[in-house]
C-alpha cells in the first residue's frame, strides 16, 4: 500500500548519504580526514541516525524531488564501548561544516537528547558550525544580531552528562566554542586547528600574516590549555574518547563505573623515589603509574607544573592532582590554578573521589607572576577545593607550603591524609625564609654571618622534621611509601560506599 513512499524514503536516505557529493568527499579524503559518517562508524559500536531527511530540497514543476543537499549536522543515537551515547558531527563536505537552514535545530536536538536522556554527548567538530559567511548576507537580504541557539543546553549539559568534543579539521568561531565548552576536548596533530578566527580573517582584521599551524595548530593550542588531549590520528582520537568515557559515569546522577583492579606493581620502588636533597626533583609520574591501575593525564602541555589525570585505583575511577617538581618545583602558577579549579569541578560534577599527590612549594613568585594575577587565580582554585564535597585523600609526598599548599585538601571536612617521611611543610621553606626572618641578626654578625646562618639552619632542620608535626597531630599519619596504594585502595572502596551522585551548583569568585 505504501510502496511508493517507502521507495521514496530509501531514495532520500541514499541522497543524504552522498553528503556533499563524490567530489567533495574525495577532497575530504585527500586532506587525510574521514567523512562524518565514517567517523561515527569508527567511534561507535553501532548508531542510528536522527534527522537524515533534513536538508535543502529542489523540486521540479511536477513537485517531484529533483535534488537534495543534506544538512551538514549529523546526529546519532549510539552505543560507544557498550554504553548509550549521543553523537553529533559536522559534515565538512557540505558548506564546510558552517550553518545552514537546519543545523541549529539538529545541534540543539542533540544537546537536549543527551541532557534529558542523561547520556554522554560526543561532538565531532569540523568547521565553523556558526552563522555562515558574509556571502550569505546578500542571499538573506539582511543581517542579524548574533545569538547562539540552544546555548543554554550546551551549558546545562556541563552539569548533567559527560561531554567530550573532538576537533577533526579546521575549527573556528562557534565551532571552537562548541569544542571547548566540554569536559574533555581532543584535537588531532597536524590534521586539526583551533582558532577564534582563521588566518585569512586575522590578516584582514589585524594585519597579521600567520599560517594555520602557527595560529591554531596543536602546539600553541595545547600549550594554551584550549584542548586537553592531542591524538596522533583520528583513530587515536576515537580511542581517547572511549578511554575518557570509561572513567566517567553515564550522567551526574550515577556513580562512575567500577571494574576489576589490576595486579599491583612492586610498591617498594616508592621508598627511594624522593631524594634526600630537597632541591633535587624526581618523576612524579612514576609514583602515579606505581600507585594507580592506569592513568590518563589531561592537559599535560598546559600549566605543566600542575598535573591533572583520570585514573583507576583498585578498579575505581578517581581524579588525580599532583605537582611536577621538575617544573617550577611543582609551584602553582596562575594557569595552574585555573587548571586545578576546572579539574576539581569535573570531579565534583561526576562524583570522582580526589587523590592529591602533594609536592607544593607554594605559588610561583616574581613580577611575571604578579602581572598574571596569580593570587586571584589561586584563590579561585582554593575555593574550588573547599567547595568540593566528593571524598578526598591527600598524600603529602614532600613539600606543602603557603596558601597554595593549603589547597591540598578541603580542611573543613574529613579526608584521608597521610604523609611520607620526606614531608616538608610550613608557611615558607626554611631555605627561603631564614634570611628574611633573621635578616637583622645576620647583618649584625658581620664576618660571622655564614657560620651563624649555618647554626640557625641546623636548629631549624631539627624542628622541620615531619615527626615533630605528627607528635602534635598536625598530620595524621606518616607511612611507609610502599603502603600508599594499599591504604588508598582501602579508602577508595569506603569512598564509593558514601558517594552521593547528583548535579551540584558551582560558585566561584
Amino acid at each position: 500500500m505504501w510502496d511508493h513512499e517507502l521507495a521514496e524514503l530509501e531514495r532520500r536516505k541514499e541522497l543524504a548519504a552522498r553528503m556533499g557529493g563524490p567530489e567533495r568527499v574525495a577532497r575530504q579524503h585527500a586532506t587525510g580526514r574521514l567523512t562524518v559518517r565514517e567517523r561515527f562508524d569508527a567511534l561507535a559500536d553501532s548508531w542510528t541516525e536522527v534527522g537524515a531527511l533534513t536538508g535543502r530540497a529542489v523540486y521540479d514543476e511536477a513537485g517531484e524531488l529533483k535534488d537534495f543537499t543534506p544538512s551538514n549536522t549529523i546526529v546519532g543515537r549510539a552505543v560507544v564501548a557498550g554504553r548509550k551515547a549521543v553523537l553529533v558531527g559536522d559534515d565538512f563536505t557540505v558548506r564546510g561544516g558552517a550553518a545552514d537552514a537546519a543545523i541549529h535545530e539538529k545541534q540543539v536536538l542533540a544537546e537536549r537528547m543527551a541532557g534529558e536522556m542523561r547520556q554522554p554527548l560526543v561532538r565531532l567538530v569540523d568547521g565553523t558550525g556558526g552563522g555562515g559567511s558574509v556571502k550569505q548576507l546578500e542571499e538573506f537580504g539582511r543581517t542579524y544580531v548574533p545569538h547562539n541557539p540552544g546555548w543554554d543546553q550546551v551549558v546545562a549539559n556541563l552539569g548533567r552528562v559527560p561531554v567530550v568534543a573532538l576537533a577533526l579539521g579546521p575549527v573556528a568561531g562557534l565551532g571552537a566554542a562548541r569544542l571547548v565548552t566540554s569536559h574533555v576536548s581532543i584535537m588531532v596533530r597536524e590534521l586539526s586547528q583551533v582558532f577564534v578566527a582563521g588566518p585569512a580573517v586575522v590578516e584582514a582584521g589585524m594585519g597579521e600574516s600567520v599560517g594555520k599551524e602557527e595560529l591554531g595548530g596543536w602546539r600553541p593550542v595545547s600549550a594554551a590549555g584550549t584542548v586537553d588531549l592531542v591524538a596522533s590520528s583520528e583513530q587515536k582520537a576515537f580511542e581517547l574518547t572511549r578511554s575518557v568515557l570509561s572513567y566517567l559515569p553515564q550522567n551526574a546522577w550515577t556513580r562512575p563505573p567500577v571494574r576489576a583492579g589490576r595486579q599491583a606493581l612492586d610498591q617498594s620502588v616508592l621508598r627511594d623515589i624522593v631524594p634526600r636533597d630537597r632541591r633535587r626533583p624526581y618523576d612524579m609520574r612514576v609514583i602515579m603509574r606505581t600507585v594507580f591501575d592506569d592513568v590518563l593525564e589531561l592537559g599535560g602541555r598546559f600549566a605543566p607544573s600542575t598535573i591533572t589525570a583520570l585514573a583507576r585505583l583498585d578498579g575505581h575511577p578517581v581524579a588525580v592532582l599532583a605537582g611536577d617538581p621538575n617544573i617550577y618545583g611543582g609551584g602553582m602558577t596562575a594557569d595552574g590554578a585555573d587548571k586545578t579549579a576546572r579539574f576539581v569541578d569535573l570531579a565534583q560534577t561526576f562524583s570522582l573521589p580526589v587523590v592529591h599527590l602533594v609536592d607544593q612549594p607554594g605559588f610561583v613568585i616574581g613580577s611575571a607572576a604578579e602581572r598574571a594575577g596569580t593570587i586571584r587565580h589561586g584563590a579561585r582554585a582554593l575555593a574550588a577545593v573547599y567547595q568540593s564535597t566528593v571524598p578526598w585523600a591527600s598524600v603529602l609526598v614532600r613539600r606543602v607550603f603557603g596558601v597554595a599548599g593549603a589547597a591540598h585538601r578541603p580542611h573543613s571536612r574529613y579526608g584521608l591524609r597521610i604523609a611520607w617521611p620526606s614531608g616538608d611543610w610550613g608557611s615558607l621553606p626554611v631555605e627561603g625564609g631564614l634570611e628574611v626572618a633573621f635578616k637583622r641578626m645576620l647583618a649584625e654578625a658581620g664576618e660571622e654571618a655564614a657560620a651563624l646562618k649555618a647554626e640557625i639552619a641546623a636548629r631549624l632542620e631539627a624542628v622541620r622534621s615531619p615527626f615533630r608535626t605528627a607528635e602534635a597531630f598536625l598530620v595524621e599519619d606518616i607511612v611507609d611509601p610502599a603502603m600508599t596504594r594499599p591504604l588508598l585502595a582501602d579508602w577508595v572502596r569506603d569512598a564509593y560506599e558514601v558517594l552521593e551522585p547528583g548535579p551540584r551548583p558551582l560558585t566561584r569568585p
